[in-house]
């Protein structure tokens, strides 16, 4: 089997971005291939570095009006997309070209949506009184989160947790499952 290329795109601090570095660093069938940020600030680009993960900065009117992102990701011979924190509708010039996974800090279908991520979610999770939070893993399509299901795992919330003791719980399912679930999508590719 020749070796699986994965290119992240992440907009923020990149911890789940690190936590998949770490998973693959020593991996013969998968290598991160790049990072890929729409804030020349995110942290996620230090980390990558730090790990001599390939980084690209783009920015809007590239991502949305040209070819440049995908057509440098097919030229890097890139085998699937993975969205760690990155929060704009991917346009459907890659949604066509790549297989494109997302991962959701919430079990959708609830809470899902444009500006539902991060605390959004989890304040939202304790407003409404819900027992359990979690993570949906998912085909990304067109639409914020409404790509085909590929995995969730879930966590109790009780009435005492407050949205930042829901967030820890929520990370700590990420970091467990989002590696193994991206090595599962391309055992399958």
């Amino acid at each position: 089997m020749s070796q699986k290329r994965i290119a992240i795109l992440a907009s923020g601090s990149g911890t789940n971005a690190e936590n998949i570095f770490k998973y693959f660093a020593d991996s013969k069938d998968v290598v991160v291939d790049s990072l890929w940020s729409n804030k020349a600030d995110a942290y996620a680009l230090v980390r990558a570095r730090n790990f001599g993960v390939d980084t690209f900065v783009f920015d809007r009117e590239k991502f949305y009006q040209t070819d440049t992102v995908a057509d440098t990701l097919r030229e890097r011979k890139v085998d699937l997309i993975v969205l760690a924190g990155f929060l704009w509708l991917i346009p459907e010039s890659l949604v066509s070209s790549f297989p494109i996974i997302n991962i959701h800090p919430a079990l959708l279908p609830k809470y899902g949506g444009k500006g539902m991520y991060g605390m959004n979610v989890h304040r939202a999770v304790v407003e409404n009184g819900d027992k359990e939070s979690g993570i949906s893993i998912h085909y990304v399509n067109e639409n914020y989160d409404e790509g085909k299901l590929i995995f969730q795992a879930k966590c109790p919330v009780s009435s005492e947790d407050t949205p930042e003791q829901v967030a820890a719980k929520v990370h700590e399912l990420e970091y467990r499952y989002f590696p193994q679930v991206i090595a599962q999508v391309l055992s399958e590719k």
